[in-house]
């Protein structure tokens, strides 16, 4: 026998070396767990049916409010001192510097003040002044990073994660995987601003290569669905009586193919559209609503163009509003139109004349905004609920040379959280000291999804379609959670 090896040390080595094949097993499955994707199990007759989330999730549905045309930090929610202290002077190491419309003249300070804001003391620009107040509520982060300075590829980043067309929107995802808990309302609605579509248009809430069931369905307070209403020479009853026949038809007609899931799809797809008739309506009449609520939005400004546009916004952040409490999985509300022509800009695009634009937009978005973080709060909505405050990318602390505005920067920039399972009164990551580069905790908007999508209870390296030979995802291969931010 070996000099090393009796009994009782080959019996004690072998019970460890079981262990340990145990232990590598375990880490074996753990590995592929990780790399397996998951598919979620459509049912072709009822796409929208309630699903599981991977894990335990914080938060049953996302609100997304996008900022189009790339908000400023320096002059919203980036405070920076240094930026303040050395206006008029050229940016350090950046002399004739040369972005996206041109050369870069000096330093620039926000024409707006800067005040602590509720018991963390967050720093906030006075053009957000109701926002402000409620800086406790958010989980802000100061460091992501974009992909691309121009608007409409920009746009598709934050949407989708690629910058081109064609691919899943972030709600198209979360309702593929999930399903909704309304089988009366889309499972996904995108709410347009008064003034029209983003510059990204219906590419922001498609569904790309997904099943056409996860795409955004848009309307708003103003617009209700296209082609939805019933015709006047036809009565209620006989509406009603003519798509219960119709459903009867289709029922037959199914029977007769019971594998054919692109008709119990096409059927499901058009019963969906008949309960709209009803529902939509309802949810987008907002004569219900008591006056004390529509003046807390602003709904009741009016007077000149700008109060009209307030008014008209909040009635949007009223409706996005009733569709949470309708328990739609993805609400879209846009702030900002792409607009060629007319009369000046009608997103937050500051190049030429900041300080005017500005000041506009900030009457029209604020208010509504934190009306609708506030009447979530109050309702017991915003306990399930995540809220996500977003733009394409942000904006260069100089002014372009020859104007007075601020050029495209997608080097840092800042969104805000609030809600089901983030931190409150928080800040993560930072840009440099004139609020030009993220330098501190640098993030991507891959990671920016795989923390949606985590407080959703959704893995973004597992949650996967397999089209044309690769298994695509939100996050395509890159993205970490920011654990930093979660609860």
């Amino acid at each position: 026998m070996h000099p090393f090896l009796n009994r009782r040390s080959f019996l004690g080595h072998t019970a460890t070396g079981l262990g340990g094949i145990a232990l590598a097993h375990l880490l074996g499955r753990e590995q592929a767990s990780a790399a397996t994707p998951i598919r979620p199990n459509i049912q072709p007759a009822n796409p929208n049916a309630p699903r599981l989330p991977h894990f335990e999730a914080r938060a049953k549905r996302v609100l997304m409010i996008f900022c189009s045309g790339a908000v400023s930090q320096v002059d919203t929610f980036d405070y920076k001192p240094e930026l303040i202290k050395r206006h008029g002077q050229p940016m350090p190491g950046a002399e004739g510097l040369v972005t996206f419309q041109g050369q870069q003249g000096n330093l620039t300070k926000s024409p707006w003040e800067f005040r602590p804001k509720g018991q963390s003391g967050k720093m906030v620009s006075d053009l957000v002044p109701h926002l402000g107040a409620l800086a406790d509520e958010m989980c802000f982060i100061h460091s992501l990073t974009g992909k691309t300075n121009t608007h409409g590829p920009g746009e598709n980043f934050m949407a989708t994660g690629f910058t081109l067309d064609g691919f899943p929107s972030m709600g198209a995802w979360a309702t593929y995987a999930l399903g909704s808990e309304n089988d009366e309302l889309p499972a996904y609605v995108a709410v347009p601003d008064p003034r029209g579509a983003p510059q990204s248009a219906g590419n922001f809430w498609g569904p790309g290569f997904l099943p056409a069931a996860f795409q955004g369905t848009d309307f708003n307070a103003s617009q209700p669905l296209r082609n939805l209403s019933r015709p006047s020479a036809f009565s209620p009853a006989t509406d009603r009586a003519t798509r219960e026949f119709l459903a009867s038809l289709n029922r037959h007609h199914l029977e007769k193919f019971p594998g054919d899931s692109e008709l119990a799809a096409r059927i499901s797809s058009y019963e969906l559209a008949a309960r709209m008739q009803l529902s939509v309506p309802e949810v987008a009449d907002l004569s219900s609503e008591p006056e004390h609520i529509l003046k807390m939005y602003g709904a009741d400004a009016a007077g000149n163009p700008v109060q009209d546009l307030k008014a008209a916004y909040a009635r949007n952040c009223i409706l996005a509003r009733r569709l949470v409490e309708k328990g739609v999985r993805f609400v879209q509300v846009f702030n900002g139109a792409y607009q060629t022509g007319g009369e000046g800009v009608s997103n937050w695009d500051g190049h030429k004349a900041l300080e005017e634009q500005y000041v506009k937009h900030g009457i029209v978005m604020d208010q509504p905004t934190a009306a609708l973080l506030t009447d979530l709060k109050q309702r017991g909505l915003l306990a399930d609920t995540l809220v996500v405050w977003c733009t394409e990318f942000g904006r260069m602390p100089t002014f372009q040379k020859g104007a007075s505005g601020r050029d495209h920067n997608p080097s840092g920039f800042t969104a805000w959280l609030a809600g089901a399972g983030v931190k409150k009164g928080f800040s993560y990551g930072a840009t440099d000291e004139f609020g030009y580069k993220a330098v501190e905790n640098v993030a991507t908007v891959y990671d920016f999804h795989a923390t949606i999508l985590d407080v959703l209870g959704l893995n973004h390296e597992q949650l996967s379609f397999y089209h044309n030979g690769i298994e695509r995802r939100l996050t395509d291969v890159h993205g970490k959670v920011i654990r930093e931010m979660l609860l």
